[in-house]
């Protein structure tokens, strides 16, 4: 998508400008450094002066914990090859539960599609959360252990999150719409001692039972000592079935009002270990550290979005998206976080806009899919919802259309800031984002992020300058989230290496394209590697594969993401035995199998049939030959292909034009 926009959709007020937190920031910068006039200029100083930029933003966001004596580590010059803070000393449930809101103030407030809705004052929470860790302690958990969550977008998975940080374990999760293969393939890696688990979740108006897939999960974790489940249907749920199960109110009763104690340990201390599928093999493990994630997510929140104290803040997410852990950590900035766990469109499409309105939020963030889909469905909130609370509205997942800008401004409320945002869950954070003091354009993210060295580079490696020329994201400089690698890497960190650094080398390749626009600003264009992004929400094709090709007849399959209508949508080719033919009663049984199997996000679009699959000449499918020819682009690096000529019969399916 080339940019068109010559006049900004919004521009803040002088008054907006000086009163945002971006500005306040600049303005101490600037007292030292007078050449760092406005926030274009705070970018550029930002990069060249990396110790000392995120030395202060560890001051201005209020950070607590002990930074030691050096903020940068260079290393060895590389990306990877660098530490922030290498003597740090952290918690992040101590900055997450921090004093800094008042007594009474609500910290979380949970709300479901039916309206149920629960809040937690600060102190409520921390009393939650003190109960649980107390819980975790005395089941034996110790520093480094893993608890694990299957569970849905309720308050209990972020108390099980801030409880296993509190005593120094490290947390990672999934959504309950999970399958038992796609459960197993992410916690057998990670080895968790301690699961949490709902008895089930509500979507669309009905009711999922998870305690059957809890049971079989739990055979097939040997690591467990204990299943904790949350009634989520009912109040007592039934575990007589559950290997090691437990009762939530159960496990955390003879510890309430336990003291809430927090272990601060080294910066790079695993803080969750976060799920991004590659193409072969199973779900890799990111595991991220704790101050790394802590340091970008504040300077996202309070810089890029204007998050402060007080503020109400909603993401509509899953707990097997990135974009919850982002949310989690607002309250790291004494804000309220909002919860809506169902279907965004139940009871009504208006439900994220009458919690907006209901609640007072200041943030509402959103997939570019939801604001495609509210625009046809002609909402206008503008003229039903009090939505005067609303300053600031984020839209990630994938590229956020001119015209879903222009409904933003038109239908939704015009003097709002429409930060569209891109990073990743690999960095669980963002490349580029929004600017509350700049223009906002329609079809363009504004710029970097600050503290990231992002450029766009062509397929030799060098940087590309003009406007409307993709080429592939990258980072060239280090910033905290960069991971501590892989769970289960060899020691070498090679599987690490291998999947952002052997591209270009020393620097982060993110596997998007994107292009610079004529306003400085930046606009993604979809995944340059194999890896598919419905939604908004990653898929690796190796768990499509792992399902489909299990079904009888199904010889072989490839599955590409296509570029449709604004967004992204998986498309399945199915080589099967000779002599067969797809038929509907084949594909309902494979989106079956994938729904059943691995999750509802893994569902194709449309599924086609091929009599030949494309190999490179070491025998690996092809996706990306598939994913080009089916994207209208021209086909990169054919002469790594034994069997080209296949790809003749991917051209201009007409299952694909509707």
């Amino acid at each position: 998508m080339e940019t068109s926009a010559v006049h900004p959709l919004w521009t803040p007020s002088p008054e907006r400008v000086a009163a945002s937190r971006m500005e306040e920031f600049r303005r101490e910068v600037a007292a030292r450094h007078p050449e760092v006039v406005d926030s274009v200029a705070l970018h550029n100083w930002s990069v060249r002066n990396l110790g000392e930029f995120w030395q202060r933003v560890w001051h201005f966001a209020d950070l607590r914990g002990e930074p030691g004596d050096m903020p940068f580590d260079p290393g060895d010059g590389s990306v990877r090859g660098a530490r922030f803070f290498p003597d740090s000393s952290v918690s992040y449930v101590e900055n997450a539960l921090a004093d800094r809101a008042g007594a009474g103030v609500e910290a979380l407030v949970a709300i479901t599609e039916a309206g149920d809705r629960r809040e937690y004052t600060w102190d409520e929470l921390r009393a939650e959360v003190a109960a649980l860790a107390a819980a975790f302690t005395a089941d034996g958990v110790q520093p480094g252990d893993r608890v694990a969550a299957y569970m849905p977008h309720v308050a209990e998975t972020i108390v099980a999150f801030l409880a296993a940080n509190a005593i120094g374990a490290t947390f990672t999760s999934t959504s309950s719409d999970f399958g038992v293969a796609g459960v197993v393939d992410r916690f057998g890696q990670t080895r968790p001692t301690v699961l949490v688990a709902a008895d089930g979740y509500r979507y669309g108006g009905k009711e999922f039972s998870c305690l059957g897939r809890i049971a079989e999960v739990a055979e097939q974790l040997p690591s467990l000592r204990r299943v904790v489940v949350v009634g989520v249907l009912g109040r007592s749920p039934v575990v007589s079935g559950i290997a090691n199960g437990v009762r939530w109110a159960d496990y955390t009763g003879p510890h309430i009002g336990a003291p809430l104690q927090c272990l601060r340990l080294p910066g790079d201390h695993p803080v969750y270990i976060l799920y991004s599928s590659g193409t072969t093999g199973k779900p890799k493990c990111i595991t991220h550290r704790a101050l790394g994630v802590l340091l970008m997510h504040l300077k996202e929140h309070q810089l890029h979005c204007d998050i402060r104290a007080g503020d109400r803040v909603l993401y509509f997410t899953t707990c097997g998206w990135m974009m919850w852990n982002w949310l989690v950590s607002v309250l790291a900035s004494g804000a309220t976080a909002v919860l809506f766990d169902g279907n965004p469109f139940h009871p009504s499409p208006t439900v994220l806009f009458d919690v907006a309105r209901d609640e007072r939020l200041t943030l509402l963030g959103v997939s570019a899919k939801f604001v495609d889909s509210v625009n046809k469905a002609g909402l206008h909130p503008a003229r039903t919802h009090d939505l005067s609370a609303l300053r600031t509205v984020c839209s990630t997942g994938s590229p956020l259309s001119e015209e879903g800008f222009r409904w933003v401004y038109e239908s939704l409320k015009p003097d709002l800031h429409l930060a569209s945002i891109s990073g990743g869950t690999d960095l669980c954070g963002c490349f580029v984002g929004g600017d509350p003091t700049r223009p906002v354009y329609a079809g363009e993210i504004q710029g970097p992020a600050l503290g990231m060295a992002v450029s766009v580079f062509d397929a030799d490696g060098e940087p590309v300058g003009e406007p409307d020329v993709k080429g592939e994201l990258v980072c060239t400089l280090p910033f905290p989230s960069v991971p501590v690698g892989f769970w289960g890497d060899d020691e070498a960190g090679s599987k690490f290496q291998a999947a952002y650094f052997d591209r270009f080398h020393g620097v982060w390749a993110h596997g998007d394209f994107a292009s610079w626009t004529s306003h400085d600003g930046m606009v993604i264009h979809g995944r340059s590697d194999a890896t598919l992004n419905a939604g908004g929400v990653r898929i690796g094709t190796a768990e499509i594969y792992a399902q489909v090709e299990q079904l009888p007849g199904v010889v072989e399959s490839v599955a590409v993401g296509q570029e449709w209508d604004g967004d992204t949508r998986i498309v399945l080719f199915v080589k099967l035995d000779q002599g067969l033919l797809l038929t509907e009663s084949l594909e309902r049984d494979i989106r079956a199998r994938l729904r059943a199997n691995a999750s509802p996000r893994h569902v194709p679009a449309r599924i086609a049939q091929v009599s030949d699959v494309p190999r490179t000449r070491s025998n690996k499918i092809s996706e990306l030959a598939v994913a080009d020819v089916v994207n209208g682009r021209e086909v990169r690096n054919t002469e790594a292909l034994a069997n080209p000529e296949c790809l003749a019969q991917y051209r201009d399916r007409p299952e694909l034009a509707v």
